[in-house]
């Protein structure tokens, strides 16, 4: 676990590592010179994430990073795992949402013993969304409100019946394998965030193998999965960060984010900043659909696990 002083120095050892002297400039600034507004949540319903566990510390290492990096860049963020937040008066406050987000959320018991979201929040918030808000999330944002019978016998299929969250987020998790180095694929190196780097980059983390992707995705990395160790990864290449528009809003995904130390890397840092500026409406990208072109076998499901004897 970090403290705030603790990240500050991996952040700036990951700096020097990777070679760059400062951030590149992910975000930029809303021309109106209103400070942006983005509420972090990071509930956890089923498993919590270390990046995201408080452990007896007022917030965990990623909220830390994403609130620091707000007050590098001139945006305020405001980190909870509190789900009462989710009604229309609140959400009317922010300008762009960051889920960090594990499970039901709609259910009582949670890793982190948080009130969850109502069904009414959580209707408030899609349609916020859909209206023009904006959305960044990361990781196992993706392993949350699973489309019905997720687990089971549809788990290697594409599910027709999507929860809506799932048809917001663009796509859903089904398994991951071990923790290792693998590469990322750009394919959009114009994205905001993205524009200093080369073709690829490796990273070590817990890679999400995913499906019921939305038709529209705007694919802006792929997940490489020749030579990744594990069956969920025995399938071509698929999309691993993306964006999207749902109805007005912005939506952005990428599936890194597991470890501490990704999150004070400066490459992944200044995606997040690029995608926040993007979802905030600071910026603009062509999101062009490219799901078919760039990942044309993403439909391919990794094997079934055998069954037991």
């Amino acid at each position: 676990m970090f403290n705030r002083r603790e990240m500050l120095a991996a952040t700036a050892a990951a700096a020097s590592t990777y070679g760059l002297g400062s951030f590149p400039a992910g975000w930029a600034d809303d021309k109106t010179g209103k400070r942006r507004k983005v509420l972090m949540y990071t509930r956890s319903e089923g498993y919590q994430h270390a990046s995201v566990s408080r452990d007896k510390a007022e917030y965990g290492p990623a909220e830390l990073v994403l609130m620091d990096l707000g007050q590098k860049h001139g945006f305020d963020v405001y980190a909870t795992k509190d789900g009462s937040v989710f009604t229309p008066e609140n959400i009317a406050k922010y300008d762009a949402f960051f889920f960090y987000t594990q499970g039901d959320l709609s259910k009582a018991q949670s890793r982190d013993e948080s009130p969850p979201v109502s069904a009414e929040g959580k209707a408030a918030f899609l349609q916020a969304i859909k209206d023009g808000k904006g959305f960044v999330a990361t990781h196992s944002a993706s392993d949350t409100y699973h489309s019905p019978e997720h687990y089971g016998k549809n788990q290697f299929v594409n599910q027709p019946n999507r929860d809506p969250y799932i048809e917001m987020i663009g796509g859903e998790f089904i398994k991951h394998g071990p923790q290792q180095v693998a590469k990322m694929v750009i394919a959009d190196p114009k994205f905001p965030g993205l524009e200093d780097r080369s073709k690829s980059f490796e990273m070590h983390d817990e890679w999400y193998s995913l499906k019921n992707f939305a038709d529209d995705l705007h694919v802006v990395l792929i997940q490489e999965t020749a030579g990744m160790k594990g069956s969920d990864y025995d399938r071509p290449n698929f999309p691993a960060t993306w964006a999207r528009k749902h109805g007005k809003g912005r939506v952005f995904y990428s599936s890194m984010g597991h470890r501490a130390d990704v999150w004070t890397n400066p490459i992944f840092q200044n995606l997040i900043l690029g995608a926040l500026s993007w979802a905030t409406g600071n910026v603009n990208a062509d999101i062009t659909p490219n799901l078919r072109q760039v990942t044309p076998e993403f439909a391919t499901m990794p094997p079934a696990p055998k069954k037991k004897k």
